[in-house]
């Protein structure tokens, strides 16, 4: 037992001081926050509270998952700063659970807007992740899962993590976190709100100087002016830091193209990004730049897998 308390103090104590990196350069790692899940929300600035209907809605807003269509897997794949310790990969899994219709046109499910009849899961849709950030020496790995429900023109949606922090010859702790998430059609096609409170609870990471992973929460709106266009704006506040304003703006030159822009003001980074829809397949492109530490890369890609209804 001798032996343990000296090696907690040190991953306490190394823990602190990563955090504390962290805090320093807020875009430079993970640092147990809620991150950025899928390359179209990373070329928005990750302004993507306000979005819908995709499988990265799983980490961006859970509510959104409710407007998921089809079964889906996708799969996510971050490179920051050209540096492999700041890696992260995602693989995330949702299943709707029935089928109800609408007479409305859809939304952003998929990249290209068409005239069918909008559909969303009678009972809700069903979604797991698991994802990892980091390298040897230092990385994150968390399990998830979530569950999206729609009535009417709102949609509500919570998730369940299992965090793991682990540091390499100092060993590794896991929690718990909650996240609860909502969104709402102020004006049906055209204007959107999301929220999500992440870590809801605050949950303890170590004792030592009552370490905690960040609670974060995040708000901001959806615009349509058109069918080609989409303007983001989100506000997201962790509580022990100053506000990240974020903005992105979507435009479809034709219906399987996108381009977007994003930028964001705590991080200081600007951000750029393509897609494409290719079938059942979503693929998205982004690079994203910090002035004090550089590029980083963003891929996703996403498979819609019929389902056969009777």
């Amino acid at each position: 037992m001798e032996h343990c308390v000296p090696r907690l103090f040190s991953f306490f104590c190394f823990s602190s001081v990563f955090f504390g990196l962290l805090a320093a350069a807020p875009a430079a790692a993970q640092g147990n926050g809620p991150g950025t899940r899928g390359a179209r929300a990373a070329a928005l600035g990750n302004a993507s509270v306000a979005l819908a209907g995709e499988v990265w809605s799983m980490g961006n807003n859970v509510a959104g998952l409710s407007e998921i269509q089809q079964p889906t897997v996708g799969f996510y794949a971050e490179n920051r700063y050209f540096s492999s310790a700041l890696n992260v990969g995602a693989l995330t899994v949702a299943m709707p659970l029935g089928r109800a219709a609408s007479a409305a046109a859809t939304g952003d499910a998929t990249l290209a807007p068409t005239a069918a009849a909008r559909t969303w899961a009678r009972h809700g849709v069903v979604a797991f992740e698991a994802q990892r950030f980091g390298g040897s020496l230092y990385n994150e790995t968390r399990v998830g899962a979530g569950y999206g429900y729609r009535f009417g023109q709102i949609s509500l949606g919570g998730r369940v993590d299992m965090l793991q922090v682990s540091i390499e010859g100092l060993g590794s702790k896991r929690v718990l976190l909650g996240t609860l998430a909502g969104q709402i059609e102020v004006v049906p096609q055209k204007l959107s709100f999301g929220a999500s409170l992440y870590n809801l609870s605050q949950t303890k990471l170590a004792s030592y100087q009552d370490e905690r992973v960040p609670t974060v929460l995040k708000a901001g709106l959806a615009y349509r002016p058109s069918s080609q266009v989409v303007l983001l704006v989100e506000t997201e506040k962790d509580v022990e830091r100053d506000a990240n304003f974020k903005a992105g703006l979507e435009y479809r030159p034709v219906p399987i193209l996108a381009a977007r822009l994003g930028l964001a003001t705590l991080t200081e980074q600007a951000s750029a990004g393509l897609g494409v829809l290719a079938g059942g397949f979503q693929i998205d492109y982004a690079a994203s730049f910090q002035q004090a530490l550089g590029f980083s890369q963003h891929l996703s890609v996403a498979l819609r897998l019929m389902k056969n209804e009777k």
